[in-house]
């Protein structure tokens, strides 16, 4: 008996230790991605490192100095990219890409947490949290986003799993806060992984409350100071949607496979496995009496909320922008290494259970991981462009200009060409779109409400009580556009990009 009670103690050390260098292995492996794309940043990422800068530099929330915006989709990402950006004014000027790089290391560190926490809980091999973290990190959809909340995303909603998992309510709520400010809409995660455990289920209350501390603090300060608990771009992305046209944010991924097939296969395979796993393991949890049956429940509902995340985001009426998926696409993955990992550990418990299958699982899910590292190095290192890529000029063609134009301008403002991050980022000008202009956002969110159904008319009335309709748009003393083609004139700038070739940018002053 006391040999038998050693063996179980030595067993369960090895649990203890093993893999707890995942946290290590997520911030290299991150630090690593960094490097691979920080040079190839989307516009909409520029978009946010804007918002830091204005906020590190001036301490105002907006992408132009002097024009209090709204239309930062990510409060929390904005903050931690402010307050990182602030730090590193000791070195100097402010460098957000630098805040950006500490930021993604810290979401790979994050996710390296949760799987230790998860394979420990869940027994999981080492493998599995190898795999879970590259399968997020080397994802070409996330990649082609970074500067977005794409990182954070992954990294809140898996620690919320975990905490979920342990029974910690408290900490739970905490975190749900806090997910709640990376996007308003995981919400949708946060109910549904709450009601999983029992242990928050049985102390909802209190969680709830701790979650309401940590949000409602910004969400107060947003529907007061800027007349909206949700960002803007909520109803600007709405007003977006034809610009896809005929395509849906349910048929996005159809219409990305016909540009990018192998780099969607291996972006959403991981996810349509963790669906299939999900059925799988609902149709087992419920129709087999299995007294030791795995204690999943949280992190299926990860998935559960990916699913009703994706439906919620089919029926508001968004473009199918990619980012939009990365909550899905790296909830679905997840739970499909959890479910193989812990098959594989009841295989090897279990004598009726063969351990073939599950290895065979994740062993096809490691193909994928190699498949999208594969994708990402064909792309160059470092990458010349995201993967996943629409704007009009890459990343150092748009730095040219914006610096330029700042000099131009001399003090004038300018209307946006359309695309307005980098530009912004890099002139550090009066920039005008509904992006940075409030005035031009109140012309929208007043269109939206009003051509929205009755459901979400009222739901867009509510959320703008406060909104201050009276803000007019500023006029802008000069205007940029955009054109295919080489340029024509001397007041051009031509520009390059893989998405769209060769084009130009048109300076004209407004009569």
């Amino acid at each position: 008996m006391l040999a038998e009670t050693d063996a179980d103690r030595r067993t369960e050390e090895r649990t203890s230790t093993r893999g707890r260098w995942l946290p290590v292995y997520g911030a290299v492996l991150g630090a690593v991605v960094f490097l691979v794309v920080r040079g190839s940043l989307t516009d909409d990422a520029y978009i946010t490192l804007a918002y830091a800068k204005n906020l590190a530099v001036h301490g105002e929330w907006g992408i132009i100095p002097g024009s209090p915006a709204n239309s930062a989709t990510s409060p929390l990402n904005v903050l931690l990219l402010g307050a990182l950006t602030l730090l590193t004014r000791v070195a100097g000027g402010p460098h957000p890409v630098v805040a950006l790089g500490v930021l993604t290391i810290a979401c790979g560190a994050a996710l390296g947490w949760a799987w230790l926490r998860l394979g420990r809980r869940l027994a999981l091999p080492p493998a599995a949290g190898v795999l879970g973290v590259a399968l997020v990190l080397l994802n070409p959809f996330v990649l082609s986003a970074v500067g977005l909340e794409v990182l954070l995303i992954p990294a809140v909603l898996l620690v919320l799993t975990v905490l979920a998992l342990e029974g910690r309510p408290l900490w739970f709520g905490v975190v749900a806060g806090l997910a709640v400010l990376t996007r308003i809409d995981l919400g949708v995660f946060v109910v549904v992984i709450a009601l999983s455990a029992p242990e928050i289920r049985r102390k909802l209350l209190p969680a709830a409350g701790v979650a309401v501390l940590t949000s409602a603090p910004w969400f107060l300060v947003s529907w007061i100071a800027f007349g909206s608990f949700v960002p803007d771009t909520l109803a600007i992305k709405q007003t977006q949607a034809g610009l896809f046209a005929p395509w849906s944010y349910s048929t996005g991924p159809v219409m990305y496979y016909l540009g990018w097939p192998v780099t969607v296969l291996v972006s959403f395979l991981p996810a349509l496995l963790g669906v299939v796993a999900l059925a799988a393991w609902a149709a087992a949890r419920f129709a087999v009496r299995w007294p030791l049956f795995p204690a999943l429940g949280p992190v299926a509902a990860l998935a559960g909320g990916g699913v009703l995340y994706y439906l919620a985001y089919s029926f508001i009426g968004v473009g199918p922008f990619h980012w939009y998926y990365v909550a899905p696409v790296t909830a679905g993955s997840a739970f499909a290494v959890a479910a193989f990992g812990t098959w594989y550990a009841q295989a090897r418990e279990r004598p009726e259970l063969r351990t073939g299958p599950p290895v065979l699982a994740l062993g096809l899910t490691g193909v994928l991981v190699l498949s999208g590292a594969a994708v990402d190095g064909a792309q160059g290192l470092p990458w010349p462009s995201p993967v996943v890529f629409g704007n009009w000029a890459s990343a150092d063609d748009y730095a040219r200009v914006g610096t330029e134009l700042g000099a131009r301008l001399d003090g004038a403002s300018v209307a946006s060409p359309g695309e307005i991050g980098t530009l912004a980022y890099f002139c550090e000008c009066a920039i005008l779109d509904e992006f940075s202009d409030r005035g031009e956002a109140v012309k929208l969110v007043e269109k939206r409400i009003a051509t929205a159904n009755p459901l979400m008319s009222l739901a867009l009335r509510v959320n703008y009580h406060w909104l201050d309709t009276s803000v007019a748009p500023r006029k802008p003393d000069f205007r940029m556009q955009y054109a295919s083609g080489p340029a024509t004139g001397p007041d051009d700038w031509q520009v390059r990009s893989a998405a769209k070739g060769v084009g130009h940018f048109v300076f004209t002053r407004e009569p």
